[in-house]
């Protein structure tokens, strides 16, 4: 794309008329950079459970409600293609589905539902027994193999027989920190799906609705859409502002409630996390001025963001924990907040007070991230929350979330 023109949310649908997202130069992508990482390291290969590295290395997704049950699994070995096992069908569907893989790379496996399947039912032990027959193949059975997210008695068993471990995890989430045109577009794409939810709850954000309706609101539209995953919808009015309670419940909206609100879902697997703070009817002097700090905190933090910047300056940008009420980081952790947004809804770079002024990381062109802010109101117990998503370029930050937050937005005033 020009460098002069904005990012694209080009449409759902690939069409011959204009080049939108090349979904085999994006799985290209990604697993030259697994790959790469794998070389890196002084492992001989790659064990994966952590089901956005297993769509980061193998290209398939099953959903949330089997992919985090610590069943699937994928093998990564140096200079060969990445074998997954997956629950029986689902295999067989990859093998008709999924050319890039190799037919016979495609397993049925399983270890056991987090436990439901006890270990002395003996698949952990047989799945592990498998993989060193693969390693022996391969040339690696003597080379550590690294790991992600792994069960205990998995981990127990992997020991029991001869193999070393180290940890994989930081190897992948560097690897998927920079992303490519075809994954900054399907972000984009993601965020102008959210752009429109929220022109949906503005027009419903009125006294008698409750919170769960506009949540049950923000999925149907969302998955009219083309969501893949709606992970979470947080929706929070009035009293519930201050604290911030990180969830939804049923209380219903009332006159001159300040309500904030969090979308969480992806589009192709890549995610938004995507804050918007109303006022219902009216808003408040109160209101009002706790909108202005947390927006002025947002603003010089957008303004920070270029290659070469640490993220300790940006997390010195915003208040320290004491300067809004909090004892110390730790109890303000993700109020002024920054992290990493991909296939997992929090990756590389995290930014806060907490870990990076002493361990700041290097911004770097093609990160994409989400920058959150959060001002209690003088009254006691509304607040504003403001997000934006940024990608990182050559020329400093460029924001993905559009719909209009520069001031308090105040929905169907009176």
């Amino acid at each position: 794309m020009a460098d002069n023109r904005p990012i694209p949310a080009p449409g759902h649908g690939a069409v011959d008329y204009e080049q939108r997202v090349d979904f085999d130069r994006l799985r290209a992508y990604r697993i030259e950079r697994a790959k790469a990482a794998l070389e890196s390291s002084e492992c001989g290969a790659f064990l994966l459970f952590d089901f956005y590295n297993i769509r980061y290395t193998t290209q398939t997704w099953i959903g949330g409600a089997l992919g985090d049950k610590m069943t699937r699994y994928a093998l990564l070995t140096r200079d060969r293609e990445p074998i997954l096992w997956d629950f029986g069908s689902a295999a067989r569907h990859h093998k008709l589905y999924s050319p890039w893989l190799e037919p016979d790379n495609c397993r049925a496996g399983m270890l056991g539902l987090r436990g439901a399947i006890a270990p002395s039912a003996g698949l952990m032990a047989s799945a592990i027994t498998e993989i060193k027959d693969i390693l022996t193949q391969a040339g690696v059975a003597d080379a550590p193999v690294g790991v992600d997210i792994v069960e205990p008695p998995f981990l127990f068993e992997m020991q029991r027989q001869g193999l070393t471990v180290l940890d994989a995890q930081q190897l992948m989430l560097d690897a998927r920190q920079i992303k490519s045109v075809d994954e900054i577009t399907l972000l984009s794409q993601a965020a102008a799906m959210v752009d429109g939810v929220y022109q949906d709850i503005v027009e419903a954000l009125k006294p008698g609705v409750r919170e769960n309706e506009i949540v049950a609101l923000a999925n149907k539209r969302l998955y009219e859409m083309g969501s893949d995953q709606v992970e979470a919808i947080n929706a929070v009015s009035g009293e519930r502002c201050n604290p911030h309670p990180h969830n939804f419940s049923d209380r219903l909206i009332r006159p001159g409630d300040q309500a904030f609100f969090d979308i969480i879902q992806s589009y192709n697997g890549y995610r938004t996390c995507y804050y918007r703070t109303f006022s219902v009817g009216s808003a408040t002097d109160s209101q009002r001025d706790a909108y202005r700090r947390a927006r002025e905190w947002m603003d010089v933090a957008i303004q920070l963001v270029k290659p070469g910047v640490g993220t300790d300056e940006i997390a010195l940008s915003w208040p320290a924990a004491t300067d809004f009420g909090f004892a110390d980081e730790m109890a303000a952790f993700g109020l002024q907040f920054g992290h990493g947004l991909g296939l997992g809804l929090h990756e590389r770079p995290i930014i806060s007070r907490l870990n990076s002024l002493e361990h700041p990381v290097e911004i770097q062109a093609g990160m994409v991230f989400a920058l959150e802010t959060y001002c209690p109101a003088s009254d006691g117990f509304s607040a504003a929350r403001i997000e934006e998503e940024v990608v990182v370029t050559d020329r400093g930050a460029e924001v993905l979330t559009k719909f209009p937050a520069q001031d308090l937005f105040v929905a169907n005033p009176y």
